[in-house]
């Protein structure tokens, strides 16, 4: 899937501030992930298991379960959906769809990449690596597609069920999907970025081409 800097509708200070309880959970996510990456990095993904993670993270292994589910889960798991949400509903109900989709895909993939490069870096490599993490993304994205499709009907007044959105919606993630494939896929050299406008492109104008 964080802080959101000149993109959140709201500043910090607007929010109500977390009690006790909910603070000591962000901090106990945050530490089993920040084990699980650091085990990864030193001994590879299959060699990682939860008893090593609850270790390094001064946890119970039934406390990284009640976290996550599995280990892909740790790797993959993030809070980007709300902040898609929010990046789309502070766009202009003027502006065009696709003007505001590109915007909130490119600063979706901005800041979860500039918030820690190595680690999207890492994800996305697992991603290309590790089938079970590549499967299991899968089913992530698919519901991040639902989430955007409720988002795009609330824009634009359609049925969020409705083939039209859902077919939009998959898409785009189907594309950000792709794209993040591809970046690993070429040892993270291009900008991930531009590569995403030119699949976003694609998208919006298809091919172009169809000869070559």
């Amino acid at each position: 899937m964080n802080p959101m800097t000149a993109a959140r509708s709201t500043t910090p200070a607007d929010r109500p501030q977390l009690g006790l309880r909910e603070r000591k959970k962000i901090k106990t996510r945050e530490a089993i992930r920040a084990a699980t990456y650091a085990l990864i990095k030193e001994q590879g993904y299959d060699a990682t298991t939860i008893d090593q993670i609850a270790e390094r993270a001064e946890v119970s292994p039934s406390t990284v379960f009640r976290y996550f589910p599995t280990k892909e889960d740790i790797v993959l798991t993030d809070e980007y959906d709300p902040i898609l949400l929010e990046l789309l509903r502070a766009r202009s109900a003027d502006e065009p769809l696709s003007e505001t989709m590109r915007y909130v895909m490119r600063e979706g993939a901005r800041v979860g990449i500039e918030e820690d490069p190595e680690v999207a870096r890492l994800r996305t490599h697992l991603m290309v690596t590790v089938p079970a993490m590549r499967s299991r993304m899968m089913e992530s994205m698919s519901v991040t597609g639902r989430v955007l499709c409720a988002a795009i009907g609330e824009r634009t007044g359609r049925d969020p069920d409705s083939l039209e959105v859902r077919v939009y919606a998959m898409s785009l993630i189907g594309g950000l999907m792709e794209t993040s494939l591809y970046w690993a896929e070429h040892s993270h050299e291009d900008d991930f970025e531009g590569l995403l406008d030119r699949a976003l492109d694609v998208l919006e104008h298809g091919l172009g081409n169809e000869n070559r």
